[in-house]
């Protein structure tokens, strides 16, 4: 029996879903909500025409839905992942880009967040993402520029604050001479 068209999309599901979410289990229930909508809604989506973007489309709206909704309940957890960074194992170095590379897109605004990761992970045109995320593609483009320009900033921040505290020894050492 061959597999459901879907089948095949669903690593990138996964994928899109970890770096949206930042978190396997919400990834995977967001992957499952999906599925389950994209299985209920089957006849809505034109034979022929674009599925990857159709269920990615599926998932943006499940997602912006999930935040909306999370921003209207009361007593909801949320844990910030540097809160707890001290309690994971220490990683190798490349391990360790990882996690801040995934840090840094968590903060990220989700606009922003979506079209990079859809763009630059997916490898998705403009338009795809454009009709994924219901923006023009002029938005898009702005959207993924201000993304790639923050995602920078936030990489760059941890070498930076590196710097400034290698040069506040040397500028106590400087004012103790003064005195």
């Amino acid at each position: 029996m061959p597999d459901h068209p879907i089948v095949g999309q669903i690593p990138a599901l996964r994928r899109y879903a970890r770096s949206l979410t930042g978190d396997a289990w919400a990834a995977d229930d967001l992957v499952q909500d999906t599925l389950e909508r994209a299985c209920s809604k089957w006849r809505l989506w034109a034979a022929g025409s674009d599925l990857r973007a159709w269920l990615f489309t599926v998932m943006h709206n499940l997602f912006v839905n999930e935040l909306r909704s999370a921003g209207a309940r009361a007593g909801r957890l949320a844990v910030d992942i540097d809160d707890v960074a001290h309690e994971l194992p220490a990683p190798d170095m490349g391990l360790e880009k990882s996690i801040d590379v995934q840090r840094c897109l968590l903060r990220l605004p989700p606009d922003q967040r979506a079209v990079l990761l859809l763009v630059c992970m997916e490898g998705m045109s403009y338009a795809q993402v454009a009709r994924i995320v219901a923006v023009p593609v002029g938005t898009v483009m702005s959207r993924l520029a201000r993304g790639r320009s923050r995602l920078q900033e936030l990489l760059d921040a941890p070498a930076q604050a590196a710097d400034q505290r290698a040069q506040a020894p040397a500028q106590v050492r400087s004012l103790r001479q003064v005195k």
